[in-house]
């Protein structure tokens, strides 16, 4: 199984870092990673990726936990679970900040196959959460 994952404190009350995280017509402007992000995000949606490593290709999600300020896990991949990524946002409090981590896991039948192909992750974890921590901070 191949993942990525990344962790930053971030000075800001958790309500605001979840405004940001559940505000799909927002990411574009404080994500450096997305392009766009199409449908609503909460309970059971279903959203459409638009990500700047591969800007000709929407990647289907759907949104399996949502537990506010807490836990939200997206899902996608291919039918019949034979490629399955499954990313989980978490957001723990730590005296005055919040602990936020973001993890992707791939699985599936066809993962070793298709996960030869899959770029590094790793720096678009890293800017994801970087300007998370930037944005909601600036606006705390």
């Amino acid at each position: 199984m191949k993942s990525f994952q990344t962790k930053i404190l971030i000075h800001a009350p958790a309500d605001r870092i979840w405004a940001l995280l559940t505000d799909a017509d927002g990411y574009p402007s404080w994500n450096p990673t997305i392009d766009k992000l199409e449908g609503r995000i909460g309970p059971s949606a279903k959203l459409k990726i638009h990500a700047k490593l591969n800007p000709k290709r929407a990647f289907p999600i759907r949104i399996t936990e949502f537990d506010r300020n807490q836990r939200m896990v997206w899902t996608g991949g291919m039918p019949f679970g034979l490629f399955r990524g499954v990313r989980t946002f978490t957001m723990v409090p730590k005296g005055n900040a919040v602990e936020f981590a973001m993890r992707e896991v791939f699985s599936g039948p066809l993962a070793r196959l298709i996960e030869g192909s899959l770029p590094d992750l790793q720096p678009a974890f890293d800017e994801f959460a970087a300007a998370l921590k930037a944005r909601a901070e600036a606006e705390a």
